[in-house]
């Protein structure tokens, strides 16, 4: 077989990597590895016949800040993709969205620079924040996704927040059947992301 086409053929069957950059959403709190989200989507990926491998940088705590802090390690040479999953404890602790954003900004930036798609997972803030804040920062999402050209999954808690069954006793992290709600709402758009990445490789 020609060097070439070799390489092609290697290309083709390598499985993506992705990195799931998040918070304690994503990291699994309360939950056994194996039941966070960045396996469990793995799973369902793979399930589907996508040849997929999911990092899980999740760091229970983390803000926006704190992700673009540790970007550079927590997502490593040859990521074909990330998903983006940090805002919630921005929100959580009445942070000014703008500081938010300029962070979300900074990560989608550094993230372009490096030519690594995004799929942004939104976050809503809490409702009792006021109409005003909540406006506010609910619309760091969409504007960002719409500046960088990127697949925007608008609330990664869909149908899932506020759920007493699918959240733990604090309401605020998913149980293990909650993250399997997560993902099989957010996989087709997954499926929408691998696609470009499939695209662009």
């Amino acid at each position: 077989m020609p060097v070439a086409a070799s390489a092609q053929s290697q290309t083709a069957t390598r499985p993506l990597k992705l990195v799931v950059l998040g918070d304690s959403l994503t990291a699994g709190y309360g939950l056994p590895a194996s039941a966070a989200f960045p396996p469990v989507l793995e799973q369902a990926l793979r399930a589907k016949g996508h040849k997929v491998e999911i990092a899980n940088a999740g760091v229970s705590g983390d803000t926006m800040q704190g992700g673009l802090d540790r970007l550079d390690w927590s997502v490593p040479e040859g990521t074909d993709g990330v998903i983006l999953e940090l805002g919630a404890n921005d929100s959580l602790r009445g942070f000014d969205p703008t500081v938010t954003e300029k962070a979300l900004d900074a990560i989608l930036n550094r993230l372009a620079a490096r030519k690594i798609p995004v799929l942004l997972a939104g976050m809503y803030a809490p409702r009792n924040l006021g109409p005003a804040y909540t406006a506010r920062f609910d619309g760091i999402f969409p504007e960002a996704a719409q500046k960088y050209g990127l697949i925007l999954y608008p609330f990664f808690l869909e149908g899932v927040a506020g759920d007493r069954v699918l959240n733990q006793p604090d309401l605020l992290h998913p149980t293990a059947e909650g993250i399997r709600v997560i993902v099989s709402r957010i996989l087709p758009t997954v499926e929408r992301f691998l696609a470009r990445l499939q695209a662009k490789s």
